[in-house]
């Protein structure tokens, strides 16, 4: 039997492919509360108050879509292995294993899942000081859900070479997946075509995700679906679109998993359990849509030959 690849830490930061990269940069700076490292007419990137150098990178596209999902391995040598045991599975890789040379430094590999989506682990990157920030503004990226065409199939990949764990599914629809003891770092929703769903960003407090929610409001942007608690993950929520119409979704308080004493369970989808203080009401068309996202063959679409090579 394989193990597992590495031992994912958590997830470090998000790169998000988007069609208005400049305007998209101003929100996240000056209305959703993160803070710009650099910047140029490409893209930008962008941090939380915690420690990662950054945890949304903004990359100029034609269309939307994910860029990449990298996650915190503790040391290079654990990178090494896991490009070994890549290799070893014929996993393609598409950068690394070695110094990266990008804007967080850090030695790192990065390979391709089965629909495409660029993985990349990551050790030794920049840190910065923690910022100790009294108002109400994301602390990073704390998870990722991603729209699949086979759920089995993502869920099986992520679990039997990432080493991640299922903690909950919501019926067959949705798959909530840990790396640590967040109770989900990724999620898959079973969808028509592979896509970004949404980026959900930790805020410390519920006292802070209101705060922040109302920041929002005083500029004129309008929660799409939320303030409401979801059942799988007792985390609160709060979805917005940013000018490039990707979500991203203030929440907190997500529950902690005691892996000796967890006990995965399938929720039903029915909206008493979706939102349990039965605030928000059912997801709207709109937010739906925008959730939907647009179909993505991410690294599939520039290497072709990457299809074959990851479900051989």
């Amino acid at each position: 039997m394989n193990q597992p690849i590495a031992n994912l830490r958590k997830v470090r930061s998000v790169e998000l492919r988007t069609t208005a990269a400049a305007d998209s940069a101003d929100f996240y700076e000056n209305v959703w509360g993160l803070s710009t490292v650099e910047r140029g007419e490409e893209g930008a990137w962008l941090r939380g108050t915690g420690e990662e150098h950054h945890v949304l990178q903004l990359t100029a596209a034609d269309q939307n879509g994910l860029g990449r999902i990298t996650f915190a391995v503790s040391t290079p040598a654990d990178v090494d292995e896991a490009a070994r045991r890549l290799a070893e599975r014929d996993i393609p890789i598409v950068a690394g294993p070695g110094p990266t040379g990008e804007i967080a430094a850090g030695y790192g590999v990065s390979f391709v899942d089965l629909e495409g989506r660029v993985v990349q682990l990551l050790a030794d990157a920049y840190a910065v000081a923690a910022m100790h920030r009294a108002d109400a503004v994301p602390v990073g990226v704390t998870h990722i859900v991603l729209n699949t065409v086979d759920i089995d199939a993502a869920v099986a990949f992520y679990t039997d070479v990432l080493g991640m764990r299922v903690s909950d599914w919501s019926e067959h629809q949705m798959a909530f997946l840990r790396c640590n003891s967040d109770h989900h770092s990724i999620a898959f929703n079973q969808a028509g075509w592979t896509a970004i769903n949404h980026v959900a960003y930790e805020m410390p407090s519920v006292d802070h995700f209101m705060r922040g929610i109302g920041r929002l409001r005083h500029h004129g942007v309008l929660p799409m679906w939320g303030p409401g608690r979801h059942g799988p993950g007792d985390n609160t929520f709060s979805y917005f679109a940013d000018p490039g119409g990707l979500v991203c979704e203030y929440t907190s308080g997500i529950a902690q998993v005691e892996e000796d004493r967890w006990l995965c369970r399938v929720w039903r989808r029915v909206p008493e359990l979706s939102d349990t203080w039965g605030t928000a009401g059912p997801p709207s068309a709109e937010v739906r849509s925008h959730m939907a996202g647009v179909p993505d063959d991410g690294a599939f679409a520039h290497r072709p030959d990457l299809r074959e090579l990851a479900h051989r």
